[in-house]
């Protein structure tokens, strides 16, 4: 995104809200799946949804403004994009955005956040924010992983890796992007006890069963095992303080064997912290949804590795401009 230099760019910005807030309403009011395979008026769909009939009529002329729904004679029907993304029983359907719509409610805090300095969401851990939403958060990392995890397993050197450990890996889309380059690889998903099961599912779908474990515990408390060729620890370092992940990184160098790469994939900022835009705009994400968290600089990232005992750190952009930071242990 270009920088803000008139009044005319800047009321674009701040008012981008309201379409954002639209689509969210509709996804969460589940009008897409009501419509899927069929049309009906605003009326007929304010009665399926127990809404107000004015007020869903006037959401729903936006929603087909934004072509996402076709409106003829009186009577609305999903648009293309819209039945493939947006129906929950669409194998592309992009479930993540209930995540989005959960986000919404911490970021109207921002104002008080930035005044207490943390989040003021009393629920800001992780297995205390109910099953639906460990799902949603869950699939939505998924639906970003499955690609992210195909560009890292070309960038990096697999040939020799013969056990691997995504740490907080989710749904284990990274995992299977090495499995596809590499199908010789035996792999071991950590994370928590309430995500675990959901991973399996991912697992089970993807029938790699028998080359994927899992492990559930806490990835700051309890021990990771040995003998591990590559350790990644995508996305998670966003959610820890400084000390935390100094802890953490150590515990990632300490379980590979001699020669093998720790990978770090999160927001790389630079020395002043202002780029990259979306890391800057992350680190205010933590801030309203975590009490520590944050986006951490390049030098910082390479001195809990050199701090770990790893060399060679190097950081690797791949095509789509995702970045990683990568370090050998000696």
């Amino acid at each position: 995104m270009k920088k803000i230099e008139t009044p005319a760019e800047l009321l674009e910005v701040v008012n981008g809200y309201r379409l954002s807030r639209i689509i969210l309403s509709a996804f969460e009011l589940k009008i897409f799946d009501h419509l899927s395979g069929k049309s009906c008026s605003s009326a007929d769909m304010a009665s399926l949804i127990n809404a107000d009939a004015r007020a869903t009529d006037r959401l729903m002329n936006v929603i087909a403004s934004l072509g996402l729904l076709v409106k003829s004679h009186g009577l609305f029907t999903n648009s293309d994009f819209a039945e493939k993304f947006l129906v929950s029983s669409s194998p592309a359907f992009l479930g993540g955005l209930a995540h989005t719509a959960d986000l919404w409610r911490k970021w109207s805090t921002l104002t008080q956040v930035i005044r207490k300095g943390s989040s003021i969401d009393m629920e800001d851990n992780f297995n205390d924010r109910g099953a639906d939403w460990i799902e949603s958060f869950i699939a939505a990392m998924h639906a970003r992983g499955v690609a992210q995890g195909r560009e890292l397993a070309s960038l990096l050197d697999l040939s020799k890796t013969k056990r691997s450990l995504d740490v907080g890996g989710g749904s284990g889309a990274f995992t299977f992007g090495f499995l596809e380059k590499n199908p010789g690889i035996k792999a071991m998903i950590f994370d928590l006890p309430n995500v675990i099961p959901i991973t399996q599912k991912y697992i089970d779908k993807a029938q790699l069963g028998g080359n994927v474990e899992t492990a559930a515990g806490d990835y700051l408390k309890d021990d990771f095992g040995s003998e591990f060729d590559l350790v990644l620890m995508s996305a998670i370092i966003h959610i820890n303080s400084p000390e935390e992940n100094r802890q953490l990184v150590h515990k990632g160098a300490d379980a590979l064997t001699a020669g093998g790469q720790l990978v770090i994939m999160d927001h790389l900022m630079n020395e002043d912290r202002t780029e990259p835009l979306i890391g800057a705009v992350f680190a205010i994400n933590m801030l309203v949804g975590t009490r520590q968290g944050d986006t951490y600089t390049r030098d910082e990232i390479a001195g809990w590795m050199k701090a770990a005992g790893l060399v060679g750190i190097n950081i690797v952009e791949a095509p789509s401009g995702t970045q990683y930071i990568i370090g050998i242990k000696h």
